[in-house]
């Protein structure tokens, strides 16, 4: 059984992997149209702008907001499609997104990898974010949008809260 929870690994260079596994009570073709048709995309993760082809464009507007009340948008390209199983995101704030579908019984294994230049105090921040999207996305597949104008906080904040204790164990072995 995989585990929810993202796993972090630094490069020499300083790059950041976040990697995660989720097994999904989807078939794969439901996943791949949530993970690519703009308006599914919107009631899970962001308002999205796609033109789904390599190369093609990306715009990603997140229609919550962080602390301080800013609003993020990545924008960038398509680096890799391989419907219905591949399709990756070369976006300028975060990085490369490269979501991973596999056929499991009568359901789909998602693999989320994240490879991205992230300063020390956000890294908790971004593990969170993506975590509580992909609890976004099993929300959303159960037929539930997130309502983002009341989006619930208090579960990045739970997921946030255990990364950055996780973390902060690790620093001390």
């Amino acid at each position: 059984m995989t585990s929810p929870y993202g796993t972090l690994t630094t490069r020499e260079d300083g790059t950041r992997v976040l990697h995660y596994e989720r097994r999904l009570s989807h078939p794969i073709e439901k996943v791949w149209a949530a993970l690519t048709d703009p308006d599914q995309i919107e009631g899970w993760l962001a308002r999205a702008d796609l033109e789904l082809s390599q190369g093609g464009r990306v715009r990603l507007e997140w229609l919550n907001t962080d602390a301080e009340g800013n609003q993020a948008i990545a924008e960038g390209t398509i680096s890799r499609l391989e419907p219905p199983r591949t399709i990756e995101f070369d976006t300028d704030i975060h990085g490369r997104v490269l979501w991973e579908l596999e056929p499991e019984g009568d359901g789909t294994l998602l693999t989320l990898t994240v490879t991205a230049t992230l300063p020390d105090e956000y890294v908790t921040e971004v593990l969170a974010g993506w975590h509580v999207h992909i609890d976004f996305l099993e929300d959303f597949l159960d037929g539930h949008a997130i309502d983002w104008p009341n989006w619930p906080i208090e579960r990045w904040t739970a997921h946030h809260e255990r990364y950055e204790a996780e973390l902060a164990e690790r620093q001390r072995s």
